[in-house]
């Protein structure tokens, strides 16, 4: 009789329960997860709050032989099924996994590299008289620790120096953050 080899799945969560159902896979059923996290800054009306989230927003990978534990996968809490097409669920490639393992190797989130400001980049405001509102950047001026942006007031672009700390990047989504992820990963290796 052969044995099934473990291979990687990708389990779909429920919305923002990525590190609920991490834990309840992990402790319940001893099965290795992974799940690679990011730490980034968002603007709120309190100013920047510094948040992790997940990579893959309601997704998980978890490691097991599929016929023995699909079930108890399936009702685990913070899961909601796994990724399939049909009724075939698919492997995710070892070496995906590895290859995000490598960039995302501790359990600790990956801090994004925020901090490349680049002429033309879009801003949002989060401290000071100008909260909330959007910029461009004009230069950034490591020295001081400060950006230059353009920003719109009264109907008019005026040029105004902020403190590098009160802006934070205008993405949408993770995607947009890519060559950052792979910036901050190539730095990994060159330390």
């Amino acid at each position: 009789m052969q044995t099934a080899e473990p291979a990687w799945y990708c389990a779909r969560t429920k919305p923002k329960h990525e590190h609920i159902a991490a834990a309840n896979v992990n402790r319940h059923l001893g099965l290795e997860v992974f799940l690679p996290r990011l730490r980034t800054e968002r603007v709120t009306q309190r100013g920047i709050m510094r948040v992790v989230e997940p990579l893959f927003p309601c997704y998980v990978f978890v490691r097991c032989v599929l016929e023995d534990r699909l079930n108890e996968i399936r009702y685990t809490t913070g899961i909601s099924s796994l990724v399939h097409f049909g009724d075939r669920i698919p492997a995710v490639p070892d070496a995906v996994v590895g290859r995000l393992r490598e960039c995302f190797g501790s359990e600790e989130p990956m801090r994004m590299a925020d901090d490349r400001l680049s002429h033309g980049a879009s801003v949002v405001l989060a401290d000071g008289a100008f909260a909330g509102m959007n910029a461009l950047v004009l230069r950034a001026l490591p020295a001081r620790h400060r950006v230059q942006v353009l920003l719109e007031i009264l109907g008019r672009a005026i040029p105004v120096e902020v403190d590098r700390s009160s802006i934070v990047l205008k993405k949408g989504c993770v995607a947009d953050r890519m060559p950052l992820l792979a910036l901050a990963h190539e730095e990994m290796l060159r330390a």
